[in-house]
């Protein structure tokens, strides 16, 4: 079996992902991106590549005999304007940052087009880890409430549309209130926002209130970018004063769900999955 090749950045993803690669004896070679070297990567064959370094990618994938290519990992927009990139880098980036212009998920379906005529076969982190899908029903936590499962579905709308304008994935709502709408700062930043709100809107420890949705924009990609949830995503949740998570069912990916199960169990925090259509 020809190792996989992971174009990784920042977070528990990419590792999970190396580990299932290895779990199945297919093996993985890592390119760790610069300026967002995971430490925790360093353990797998693999190098640090830079952004724009796609002539570099494309001769290491192929050294190392890799025939399927994973995106995964947290990797903010660059500076263009700052990027180094080699020959085939500096070919393609023109027509990168025409993609940017419209949008990340134009540039990240520009990004998998480019490995595809190269002959990869792009596979998406789930079915590279397909542990990782986020299953549908109850995960863990009490049943949402129907006042919680109202603010559930307001939240999957929203995010619904604000995914469809390339904004975010992700919104909270409580007691029927849009407290936070995702953009550029992703889901850690909004939970810390949310929880800055006053305490009379958002809930406490002593009573949460109000629900994270998290779900895919519905003209993106699949196989890139998809919603995660990892514990740091309940501890902010808690820290919110919220009262669960909601997700679409096998469109996000839960890292390490054994640590996400536990935290939410000790917080009292909710997790459930809803059908592509929230109300259904």
């Amino acid at each position: 079996m020809a190792p996989l090749g992971i174009i990784a950045g920042l977070g528990e993803l990419p590792v999970q992902v190396a580990k299932a690669a290895m779990a199945r004896g297919q093996g993985v070679y890592v390119l760790r991106l610069r300026g967002f070297e995971e430490p925790a990567l360093e353990r797998f064959p693999g190098e640090v590549s830079g952004l724009a370094e796609i002539g570099k990618a494309f001769k290491a994938f192929r050294q190392a005999g890799c025939e399927q290519v994973c995106f995964a990992g947290v990797v903010k927009r660059p500076d263009f304007k700052a990027l180094k990139p080699d020959l085939k880098g500096m070919t393609l980036l023109p027509k990168a940052i025409s993609a940017a212009r419209n949008g990340d998920d134009a540039l990240l379906t520009f990004m998998i087009k480019v490995f595809e005529d190269e002959g990869f076969e792009i596979i998406g982190a789930n079915e590279a880890a397909g542990h990782l899908e986020a299953p549908e029903g109850l995960l863990v936590g009490p049943m949402p409430t129907p006042a919680q499962r109202a603010d559930l579905e307001k939240a999957a709308h929203i995010a619904l549309e604000i995914g469809r304008m390339d904004i975010g994935q992700g919104a909270i709502v409580a007691n029927g209130l849009v407290l936070c709408v995702e953009a550029q700062e992703g889901t850690d930043e909004m939970l810390k926002r949310c929880a800055e709100l006053p305490g009379e809107i958002r809930g406490s420890d002593a009573e949460r209130v109000g629900v994270l949705v998290k779900r895919p924009k519905p003209q993106q990609e699949r196989r890139i970018d998809l919603p995660t949830i990892g514990a740091k995503t309940v501890d902010g949740v808690a820290a919110a004063g919220l009262a669960g998570i909601g997700y679409e069912a096998r469109g996000a990916l839960i890292v390490d769900v054994d640590a996400v199960k536990a935290r939410a169990k000790e917080l009292g925090v909710f997790l459930f999955g809803f059908p592509q259509d929230p109300s259904a």
